[in-house]
């Protein structure tokens, strides 16, 4: 499998992967969808349905950097498909909880099995293939996030609504089930780390290029976050809180078109293409905080800030695979934890930007984070975002 064709990608293992972090962005976000219906069979208020979403995030960010290390030698397919597992008996414990606690439990599971897989995804992706068809690999296995959000969690939200919560959490469990299945069939299996060529997360984190990388994921997607999260109160100041489903649903249809453009361009412009993004979410941040107040300005905002997020899962697990080399995939569960990190960070700063100074104060934040993204992935043109990766 380590000689592919130059011109044809494993799209069957490939799509695998893909369908591995769809599920595990289902898992994370269906609850948001179905927060009455749980609070109700649980028989807690649907604040406290919320930290299942909470636990979850909590489960990814303690677990992902532990378990790479401590499981680099172990053989890839194995350890992906346990991380499946994970997802299988989470949700069905899940379905099946009458009790709060224990559904908590469930969660946390769910979270250290989604941080064990997100930190495999993009090593495993671009060791399918030849050296210059990283990137490609690497978005057709992320692929499955963007549609979970604007397909999937709509979906299993409407699911529920019509057939009950506990059966979208079962339905999940058997995407999961049928993925050990397809995973087996055709991932191939790939060695861990000799001992002998195993690195310390220290080692890892010292690596020319990658304190670079992981700063730039931290800065870009705090600014993300912090204007998703409270996309809605930052509505109500432009007077469209009624459109948010279909502000959304503009930033999940971009957000498509954008991985497939990286997707098309990153194994040539990588370093281009992530400074485009930051530029491009850059400009919708700025057209936001100065006319707010016409929807047409904010509907093409929101389309350009779809646009330049979609591929950047993407282009940030790419030029980490490619500054971290052997040791990607103890690189990517500090990606992961860098991640998690700006989803957590996200919702405390902007609560506090928006109880202090209300949404108005989002696009001159998010304008400053991404000025910091843009001067340390301009000036890492040695290592990290190389002016030209071969």
């Amino acid at each position: 499998m380590t000689h592919t064709s130059d011109k044809r990608l494993p799209l069957g293992s490939l799509l695998a992967l893909a369908m591995g972090a769809f599920i595990t962005i289902l898992t994370e976000a269906l609850p948001a969808g179905l927060l009455p219906q749980m609070a109700q069979s649980l028989g807690v208020s649907e604040a406290w349905v919320g930290q299942t979403i909470t636990i979850y995030a909590v489960g990814s960010l303690v677990a992902a950097i532990p378990l790479t290390i401590a499981t680099q030698g172990a053989r890839r397919r194995p350890l992906l498909l346990a991380a499946i597992v994970g997802f299988v008996i989470a949700n069905t414990v899940t379905a099946l909880s009458g009790n709060y606690l224990l559904t908590m439990v469930a969660r946390f599971l769910a979270g250290v099995s989604a941080g064990l897989l997100w930190a495999l995804l993009a090593g495993y992706a671009a060791r399918m293939v030849p050296e210059h068809q990283r990137g490609r690999a690497i978005a057709v296995a992320m692929v499955g996030a963007p549609l979970a959000f604007s397909l999937g969690v709509p979906a299993g939200t409407y699911l529920g609504n019509l057939m009950g919560w506990r059966l979208c959490f079962g339905v999940m469990s058997m995407l999961a089930l049928l993925l050990v299945i397809w995973v087996r069939a055709k991932v191939p299996d790939f060695a861990g780390q000799a001992a002998g060529r195993q690195l310390s997360l220290r080692q890892v984190f010292t690596m020319p290029g990658v304190r670079p990388v992981l700063t730039v994921v931290l800065a870009y997607v705090l600014a993300h976050n912090i204007l998703y999260t409270y996309i809605a109160p930052f509505l109500v100041t432009a007077n469209m809180v009624e459109r948010t489903d279909l502000v959304l649903l503009v930033f999940g249809v971009t957000s498509l078109l954008g991985i497939w453009v990286v997707g098309a361009l990153i194994d040539r412009h990588l370093r281009v293409m992530t400074l485009v993004s930051t530029v491009l979410f850059g400009l919708s941040a700025v057209a936001l905080g100065m006319a707010a107040n016409n929807a047409a300005v904010v509907y093409a905002a929101v389309a350009a800030w779809g646009l330049a997020f979609g591929g950047v899962p993407t282009l940030f697990q790419t030029a980490l695979a490619n500054t971290a080399g052997d040791a990607a995939d103890v690189a990517q569960s500090m990606l992961v934890t860098a991640w998690n990190l700006a989803i957590a960070g996200g919702g405390v700063v902007g609560g506090l930007l928006l109880a202090q100074f209300g949404g108005w104060a989002f696009p001159p934040a998010v304008l400053a984070l991404l000025l910091v993204t843009l001067l340390v992935a301009g000036l890492a043109k040695q290592h990290g975002f190389p002016a030209s990766h071969a």
